[in-house]
């Protein structure tokens, strides 16, 4: 199918938020380290310092417009084309901590970097065109269908079990609890995050979608969430290995994001089976890439830490810093 305007335009923005987004961490890391090294107390054992370095703000603007962008673009571009893009944060991560951090990317980094650029290629190609939407009553039909209603009704409950039955018995020794309850909430906050962007979209073009309580319920959503799925998150990085959470959280959460999307938004009506098979397949290697990379991180890690116990040996390693699309931009 032809690589429409739009989905051009998600294209872009998706491609920025990467950027930024993983720029963001090493900036972030590096105002970090500078704040450690200037005050001898870590964020990880609750130092504050870092508040007072404009490095660390830096990255966190950096970050905000990344997120921006993100948020901008599922208003032009299925979520099965830009979720996936996720993971092109990671390769400037990786990239950037390399020559800037100094953290080496080992040759299976660099083979997992090539295949999650090949990945993203396979998908961009074959990327759906979606339906030109012209009002938040379309979204919200879309949103109150039945094969959606009941994707959602299996979410709630399935995190309802996992919160109130398996998160106090087994949530400290699997990683898959606290990992699933944000994944399967990231999957709806993905989705209202689109109907939202959408409906500003249309607003901005002169046709006001905020007169409508449908707008107004997204934005309630979005926000109920992303919350949840904070909270959530922040329990499974404080838990466990960030090597072991990024790349879990990232194959369960674009799993039900792009499941949530076809349900919703119906991507993948009117595309040819081979079109779909290249699509998952793209999405496959992006995911295979992207645990590769995390895996080779343990390495860089061991290496950091070790850098700073000759810096004082009271030191401790830095808490993960967290983002709702992608946990994975941790090198700490």
């Amino acid at each position: 199918m032809a690589f429409g305007e739009d989905n051009l335009k998600g294209f872009v923005l998706a491609l920025m938020s990467s950027g930024f987004i993983g720029a963001s961490f090493i900036i972030k890391k590096k105002g970090l380290r500078r704040a450690a090294a200037a005050t001898g107390v870590r964020a990880g054992v609750g130092g504050f310092s870092y508040l007072l370095e404009p490095l660390w703000w830096l990255g966190m603007i950096t970050m905000i417009v990344g997120e921006v962008a993100n948020f901008v673009a599922y208003a032009f571009a299925p979520a099965v084309l830009v979720t996936p893009l996720g993971a092109l944060s990671i390769i400037v991560s990786a990239v950037l901590a390399h020559f800037i951090l100094h953290e080496k990317l080992h040759q299976l980094g660099i083979l997992g970097c090539v295949m999650c650029i090949a990945g993203s290629v396979v998908i961009i190609i074959h990327a759906p065109q979606e339906s030109p939407i012209t009002s938040v009553h379309e979204i919200w039909g879309m949103a109150t269908q039945p094969a959606f209603l009941l994707y959602v009704g299996s979410v709630i409950v399935l995190v309802f079990i996992l919160v109130f039955h398996f998160a106090p018995r087994c949530g400290n020794t699997n990683v898959l609890v606290f990992t699933g309850i944000c994944s399967l909430m990231g999957s709806l906050s993905v989705m209202s995050v689109k109907a939202l962007g959408t409906s500003l979209k249309l607003t901005f073009e002169g046709k006001n979608q905020l007169l409508y309580p449908e707008t107004w319920f997204f934005m309630l959503v979005v926000a109920l969430c992303v919350i949840i799925q904070m909270n959530y998150l922040n329990k499974a990085l404080d838990t466990f290995n960030t090597a072991v959470v990024s790349p879990i959280y990232y194959v369960m959460f674009t799993s039900l994001t792009i499941l949530a999307s076809v349900i919703m938004f119906k991507d993948w009506d009117g595309q040819s089976g081979a079109s779909i098979i290249s699509e998952i397949c793209g999405f496959v290697v992006v995911l295979s890439g992207t645990i590769l990379l995390h895996t080779t991180k343990d390495f860089e890690r061991c290496s950091f830490r070790g850098s700073y116990s000759s810096l004082s040996p009271t030191l401790s390693p830095v808490s993960p810093t967290l983002s709702t699309r992608l946990c994975s931009g941790n090198e700490n």
